[in-house]
């Protein structure tokens, strides 16, 4: 099968189109033929530094999988061949994505929502599983609650603004001045030019602020808190407060769920074919995404 490898530390440059046999599903396994993969900051990161937290290069990137179930090991009852499923399969160990084909455990997929093509529901899993939960699992969002959504017009910030209003809270997002229509367009309450102003200075007595930043935003973000209130660290391994996401099927179907009441969307910033990756790569690291960066396989 066709894929991309990373084979050593380094820049996009080191992103090759290789050939590699085609997995097998084993007992509780199922094989997905990959129509799209998702593309995320922990791909280039992790390309940066030639390893995964699965071992060294060279490796298979990627995590966000669309696509359709070619053939289901021994045991699996969940799904059968031509079921059309998507997934966040793996993490953090790499599921190898950036391929024609993916195996891994029946649960770590959902059936993907009849409403969304394979392109865009390989934006969802990672950052949808991300803001969700550290909105729900995390920080148990309740109604009327004031939450902080940093970098909102990213791939996770413009999920995380979503899940939160359907949760009832009033969200406040930073992003950049011309980004805030499509941030309001979300359903945002109210917004902050990250360029211009200091968000510290605008809010305060806040519920929950997801911070996909770090650095010094961590400290600051903490200074905006409600006694009492929950700081989701999204981007800092070393803080106390860091959440790392992880496979979760029951996840994976409240955003369906989501997503079929309208109150979810997906918004793509662009979309790339797999020989195209170093470029989406390229893309990514310059920073500023409106949404999701996407890989087509087939």
């Amino acid at each position: 099968m066709r894929a991309i490898s990373v084979q050593r530390s380094g820049g996009p440059e080191v992103l090759a189109e290789v050939e590699v046999p085609r997995p097998e599903p084993g007992p509780v396994e199922i094989l997905v033929r990959v129509h799209a993969a998702g593309v995320n900051p922990t791909d280039w990161k992790s390309r940066a530094r030639g390893e995964t937290r699965g071992g060294a290069a060279p490796y298979i990137p990627g995590y966000d999988v669309s696509g359709v179930v070619e053939a289901v090991g021994p045991g699996v009852q969940l799904y059968r061949p031509g079921d059309e499923v998507f997934g966040m399969p793996l993490f953090p160990k790499p599921a190898g994505a950036y391929a024609e084909y993916v195996v891994a455990p029946p649960r770590h997929f959902a059936r993907k929502p009849a409403s969304l093509d394979h392109v865009t529901a390989a934006g969802l899993p990672l950052a949808g599983l991300t803001a969700w939960q550290s909105l729900v699992d995390y920080a148990n969002v309740q109604p009327g609650q004031r939450v902080l959504v940093h970098a909102a017009a990213g791939g996770v910030g413009h999920l995380a603004v979503q899940i939160a209003k359907a949760r009832g809270a009033h969200v406040i997002g930073t992003a950049s001045a011309a980004k805030h229509d499509f941030v309001r367009g979300l359903g945002a309450d109210e917004l902050i030019d990250y360029r211009t102003t200091d968000f510290t200075r605008e809010t305060g007595d806040l519920d929950v602020v997801i911070d996909t930043i770090g650095g010094d935003y961590a400290a600051r973000s903490r200074s905006v808190l409600r006694a009492g209130g929950v700081h989701v660290v999204l981007a800092n391994p070393t803080d106390d407060a860091f959440m790392l996401v992880e496979p979760d099927h029951a996840g994976m179907v409240a955003l369906v769920d989501l997503v079929e009441k309208g109150q979810l969307a997906v918004t793509l910033d662009s979309v790339f074919p797999l020989a195209e990756a170093a470029r989406a790569h390229e893309h990514g690291e310059r920073g500023g995404a409106t949404g999701k960066i996407v890989l087509t396989v087939v």
